[in-house]
Protein backbone atom coordinates (compact mmCIF):
# COMPACT_ATOMS: atom_id res chain seq x y z
CA UNK A 1 0.00 0.00 0.00
CA UNK A 2 2.81 2.22 0.18
CA UNK A 3 2.86 2.92 -3.37
CA UNK A 4 -0.62 3.35 -3.70
CA UNK A 5 -0.34 6.19 -0.91
CA UNK A 6 2.90 7.88 -2.78
CA UNK A 7 1.15 7.99 -6.35
CA UNK A 8 -1.93 9.24 -4.20
CA UNK A 9 -0.11 12.00 -3.05
CA UNK A 10 1.94 12.52 -6.08
CA UNK A 11 -1.53 12.87 -8.21
CA UNK A 12 -2.74 14.96 -5.52
CA UNK A 13 0.30 17.38 -5.97
CA UNK A 14 -0.93 17.57 -9.58
CA UNK A 15 -4.08 18.53 -9.35
CA UNK A 16 -4.33 20.02 -5.96
CA UNK A 17 -3.63 24.31 -5.26
CA UNK A 18 -0.94 23.60 -2.87
CA UNK A 19 0.41 26.62 -0.65
CA UNK A 20 0.54 28.52 -3.48
CA UNK A 21 -2.67 28.65 -5.56
CA UNK A 22 -4.20 30.52 -8.58
CA UNK A 23 -6.36 33.49 -7.21
CA UNK A 24 -9.42 33.02 -9.64
CA UNK A 25 -8.65 28.92 -10.12
CA UNK A 26 -8.90 29.10 -6.23
CA UNK A 27 -12.26 30.78 -5.92
CA UNK A 28 -14.00 28.80 -8.87
CA UNK A 29 -12.69 25.43 -7.61
CA UNK A 30 -14.05 26.39 -3.60
CA UNK A 31 -17.38 27.48 -5.02
CA UNK A 32 -17.72 24.76 -6.98
CA UNK A 33 -16.78 22.25 -3.64
CA UNK A 34 -19.01 23.66 -1.91
CA UNK A 35 -22.08 24.34 -3.86
CA UNK A 36 -22.00 22.06 -6.89
CA UNK A 37 -23.84 19.57 -4.90
CA UNK A 38 -27.17 22.04 -5.59
CA UNK A 39 -26.98 22.14 -8.54
CA UNK A 40 -27.32 17.99 -8.53
CA UNK A 41 -30.16 18.47 -6.02
CA UNK A 42 -31.71 21.39 -8.64
CA UNK A 43 -31.62 18.66 -11.21
CA UNK A 44 -33.22 16.12 -9.34
CA UNK A 45 -35.80 18.45 -8.63
CA UNK A 46 -36.46 19.42 -12.21
CA UNK A 47 -36.57 16.03 -13.42
CA UNK A 48 -39.17 15.11 -11.00
CA UNK A 49 -40.75 18.22 -11.91
CA UNK A 50 -40.67 17.78 -15.95
CA UNK A 51 -41.89 14.18 -15.66
CA UNK A 52 -44.13 13.62 -14.10
CA UNK A 53 -44.35 9.93 -14.20
CA UNK A 54 -40.30 10.30 -13.09
CA UNK A 55 -41.28 11.17 -9.45
CA UNK A 56 -41.54 7.54 -8.04
CA UNK A 57 -37.97 6.77 -9.48
CA UNK A 58 -35.95 10.13 -8.30
CA UNK A 59 -37.34 9.56 -5.13
CA UNK A 60 -36.13 5.96 -4.62
CA UNK A 61 -32.86 7.31 -5.92
CA UNK A 62 -33.21 10.37 -3.50
CA UNK A 63 -33.45 7.56 -0.97
CA UNK A 64 -30.39 5.92 -2.90
CA UNK A 65 -28.61 8.46 -2.44
CA UNK A 66 -29.07 8.89 1.54
CA UNK A 67 -27.82 5.21 2.05
CA UNK A 68 -25.01 6.23 -0.24
CA UNK A 69 -23.59 9.21 1.84
CA UNK A 70 -24.21 6.95 5.25
CA UNK A 71 -22.51 3.96 4.22
CA UNK A 72 -19.28 6.53 2.59
CA UNK A 73 -19.47 8.55 6.07
CA UNK A 74 -19.24 4.83 7.89
CA UNK A 75 -16.17 3.73 5.69
CA UNK A 76 -14.25 7.24 5.43
CA UNK A 77 -14.51 6.44 9.67
CA UNK A 78 -13.55 2.97 9.10
CA UNK A 79 -10.69 3.85 7.59
CA UNK A 80 -9.70 6.62 9.16
CA UNK A 81 -7.59 7.58 5.71
CA UNK A 82 -5.96 11.19 6.58
CA UNK A 83 -7.07 14.32 4.38
CA UNK A 84 -4.26 15.91 2.15
CA UNK A 85 -4.37 19.46 4.57
CA UNK A 86 -3.89 17.68 7.58
CA UNK A 87 -0.73 15.95 6.16
CA UNK A 88 0.72 19.35 5.13
CA UNK A 89 0.39 18.94 1.67
CA UNK A 90 -1.77 21.74 1.35
CA UNK A 91 -3.84 24.37 3.48
CA UNK A 92 -8.09 23.11 3.78
CA UNK A 93 -8.85 26.06 1.02
CA UNK A 94 -12.24 25.61 2.11
CA UNK A 95 -13.23 24.92 5.87
CA UNK A 96 -13.33 21.42 6.54
CA UNK A 97 -13.36 18.96 9.27
CA UNK A 98 -10.95 16.48 9.97
CA UNK A 99 -12.80 13.08 9.54
CA UNK A 100 -11.26 10.13 7.30
CA UNK A 101 -11.55 11.27 3.45
CA UNK A 102 -12.08 7.76 2.25
CA UNK A 103 -14.24 7.15 0.66
CA UNK A 104 -15.63 10.96 -0.68
CA UNK A 105 -19.18 11.45 0.37
CA UNK A 106 -19.92 14.13 -2.12
CA UNK A 107 -18.62 11.92 -4.52
CA UNK A 108 -20.44 8.85 -3.53
CA UNK A 109 -23.57 10.54 -3.49
CA UNK A 110 -23.26 12.80 -6.73
CA UNK A 111 -22.04 9.22 -9.04
CA UNK A 112 -24.49 7.85 -7.14
CA UNK A 113 -27.39 9.88 -8.18
CA UNK A 114 -26.09 10.23 -11.98
CA UNK A 115 -25.42 5.81 -12.37
CA UNK A 116 -29.15 5.63 -11.08
CA UNK A 117 -30.40 8.41 -13.57
CA UNK A 118 -28.30 6.65 -16.51
CA UNK A 119 -30.29 3.26 -15.49
CA UNK A 120 -33.78 5.11 -16.38
CA UNK A 121 -33.99 5.94 -20.38
CA UNK A 122 -35.89 9.15 -20.01
CA UNK A 123 -33.79 10.63 -17.32
CA UNK A 124 -30.47 9.63 -18.61
CA UNK A 125 -29.27 12.72 -19.85
CA UNK A 126 -30.35 14.58 -17.02
CA UNK A 127 -28.36 11.20 -14.76
CA UNK A 128 -25.54 12.15 -17.75
CA UNK A 129 -25.17 15.77 -16.41
CA UNK A 130 -25.06 15.08 -13.26
CA UNK A 131 -21.94 12.64 -13.49
CA UNK A 132 -20.22 15.64 -15.07
CA UNK A 133 -21.01 17.76 -12.08
CA UNK A 134 -19.74 15.23 -9.96
CA UNK A 135 -16.39 15.23 -11.57
CA UNK A 136 -15.85 18.69 -11.92
CA UNK A 137 -16.67 18.80 -7.85
CA UNK A 138 -14.32 15.69 -7.66
CA UNK A 139 -11.25 17.73 -8.97
CA UNK A 140 -12.68 21.15 -7.42
CA UNK A 141 -12.50 18.93 -3.75
CA UNK A 142 -8.87 18.08 -4.58
CA UNK A 143 -8.16 21.28 -5.72
CA UNK A 144 -8.94 22.77 -2.36
CA UNK A 145 -7.19 20.44 -0.44
CA UNK A 146 -9.76 18.43 2.08
CA UNK A 147 -9.53 15.32 -0.77
CA UNK A 148 -6.67 13.14 -2.41
CA UNK A 149 -7.70 11.72 -6.00
CA UNK A 150 -7.98 8.07 -4.77
CA UNK A 151 -11.00 9.85 -2.23
CA UNK A 152 -13.17 10.99 -5.54
CA UNK A 153 -12.02 7.10 -7.26
CA UNK A 154 -13.41 5.38 -4.15
CA UNK A 155 -16.34 7.57 -3.89
CA UNK A 156 -17.15 6.30 -8.02
CA UNK A 157 -16.23 2.41 -6.93
CA UNK A 158 -18.88 2.85 -4.21
CA UNK A 159 -21.35 4.44 -6.35
CA UNK A 160 -20.90 1.86 -8.52
CA UNK A 161 -21.48 -1.01 -6.46
CA UNK A 162 -24.39 1.26 -4.98
CA UNK A 163 -25.70 1.64 -7.88
CA UNK A 164 -25.65 -2.23 -8.84
CA UNK A 165 -27.51 -2.80 -5.82
CA UNK A 166 -30.49 -0.63 -6.59
CA UNK A 167 -30.68 -2.04 -9.97
CA UNK A 168 -30.75 -5.50 -8.20
CA UNK A 169 -33.22 -4.46 -5.79
CA UNK A 170 -35.30 -2.90 -9.31
CA UNK A 171 -35.27 -6.12 -10.90
CA UNK A 172 -36.50 -8.06 -8.19
CA UNK A 173 -38.98 -5.51 -7.25
CA UNK A 174 -40.11 -5.31 -11.04
CA UNK A 175 -40.29 -8.88 -11.30
CA UNK A 176 -41.72 -10.38 -7.94
CA UNK A 177 -42.81 -7.40 -5.83
CA UNK A 178 -45.36 -5.70 -8.65
CA UNK A 179 -46.74 -9.01 -9.76
CA UNK A 180 -48.12 -9.65 -6.13
CA UNK A 181 -49.26 -5.69 -6.16
CA UNK A 182 -51.77 -5.88 -8.88
CA UNK A 183 -52.82 -9.32 -8.19
CA UNK A 184 -54.09 -7.95 -4.59
CA UNK A 185 -55.44 -4.70 -6.76
CA UNK A 186 -57.63 -6.89 -9.33
CA UNK A 187 -59.27 -8.78 -5.80
CA UNK A 188 -57.86 -12.27 -6.44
Amino acid sequence: MPGMQALNIALFQVLGAGHDPDALLLWFASNVAEGASWVCVALMAWAAWRWPAQRLYALAALVTAAAASLLAHELAEVFAMPRPFVLGLSPAHIEHGIRGSLPSAHATVMFTVGLVFCMRPALRKIGLAILAVAVLTGWARIYVGVHFPFDILAGLLLAGAIAAAFWLLHQLGRRFVAPLIARDSLGV
